[in-house]
Parts: structure tokens; C-alpha cells; sequence
């Protein structure tokens, strides 16, 4: 990829740069848990919307921690991707925005030795919306004080696509196609 011509490149963090070693079963099953122990039904949901229904029940607290557990504990045995070779080789601002919470991107960042390469960080708990809403990815542009249209954010999945668009943002995927997720 010629990232040469950008004043920012940005990557998704999980399916990337890294592959966070999390069991989203094994979450989706602790967070539906919680739900029960409160008396709501999440039978059934995936994890984003269980966070929208957290959101709704005034318990996303209670959710984002147990999905952040698992996320933590999977950035501490992740696996480093090939791009994530290149990421000290740039010349220009890099940053990280990620559905996975914030403490677990900087967890593998460290853990990979990419802390000191990448300038900012936002993940699903950084700001209010979380991708496909544009504000992730812009919050990271206005701190590395770049504007959308002079950025490239790379992703594995169409939702980081379509994240990009929202944004008016140049992407690209990291594989030449999105992983589906």
C-alpha cells in the first residue's frame, strides 16, 4: 500500500494490525448473563446490539466492562499481523480507531511494541458513537490535527468502509476485501 501520499494514515485495530484472541461467544454469553441478572432479555442478540439494549436499559456500564474484560485479555494474547510491520515506517501521523475498547487497543499496541509509532487512539468507548458513525475516526483526525480529506483509513471490514465514507475519508482494506464482520 503507498501510504506516501497521506498526511494521516489510520487502522483498525482487531483483524489489522493485530488479531485480538477473544472468545465474542464467550462475552455475548457473560454480557447476555448480566442482562438476566437484571431482568432483561438478550436472548438471541450479537453484541452490538446488546450494547444498543444496554444503552436503552441504563446498564452500558455494566456491558462495556464485561465486553472490555474479554477484549483486554485477547489483546494480551494477540496475534501481531504483517501490517503491523509497517506502521513505525511512516512519515505521517498515525492513529488507531477501533470497536474494541480503548484500554484493549492500547493493551496490544503495547504488547506488539507499536505504542510509541501511533499518536492517537479512540475505540468504542473513547467517544459517544461507535463505528459505523463518523465521530470515531474524526476525533482521531482532529488529534493528529488532519483534516478528512488529507487521510487514509485502513480496515478489514465493510463497516470500516462504510466508517470512511461517512467521514470522507480515503480507505482501503487491508486484504483487498472486507473479513465480513
Amino acid at each position: 500500500m503507498a501510504f506516501e501520499t497521506y498526511d494521516a494514515v489510520v487502522y483498525d485495530l482487531d483483524g489489522t494490525l493485530v488479531d485480538l484472541l477473544v472468545d465474542w461467544n464467550q462475552a455475548a454469553s457473560d454480557a447476555e448473563a448480566r442482562f438476566a441478572d437484571a431482568g432483561v432479555d438478550a436472548a438471541g442478540m450479537d453484541l452490538w446490539a446488546m450494547l444498543d439494549l444496554a444503552d436503552q436499559e441504563g446498564m452500558r456500564p455494566e456491558i462495556e466492562a464485561v465486553i472490555a474484560d474479554h477484549e483486554r485479555e485477547g489483546a494480551r494474547s494477540s496475534t501481531r499481523l504483517t501490517l503491523a510491520d509497517g506502521v513505525a515506517d511512516h512519515a505521517a501521523p498515525v492513529g488507531v480507531c477501533s470497536l474494541n475498547c480503548e484500554d484493549a487497543c492500547r493493551i496490544a499496541l503495547d504488547v506488539h511494541e507499536l505504542t510509541g509509532y501511533v499518536d492517537s487512539v479512540v475505540g468504542r468507548d473513547s467517544v459517544a458513537t461507535r463505528k459505523p458513525d463518523p465521530e470515531p475516526l474524526l476525533t482521531v483526525l482532529r488529534e493528529l490535527g488532519v483534516d478528512p480529506e488529507g487521510a487514509l483509513f485502513v480496515g478489514d471490514s465493510a463497516r470500516d468502509e462504510k466508517t470512511a465514507d461517512r467521514a470522507g475519508v480515503a480507505f482501503r482494506y487491508v486484504d483487498g476485501g472486507p473479513s465480513g464482520v
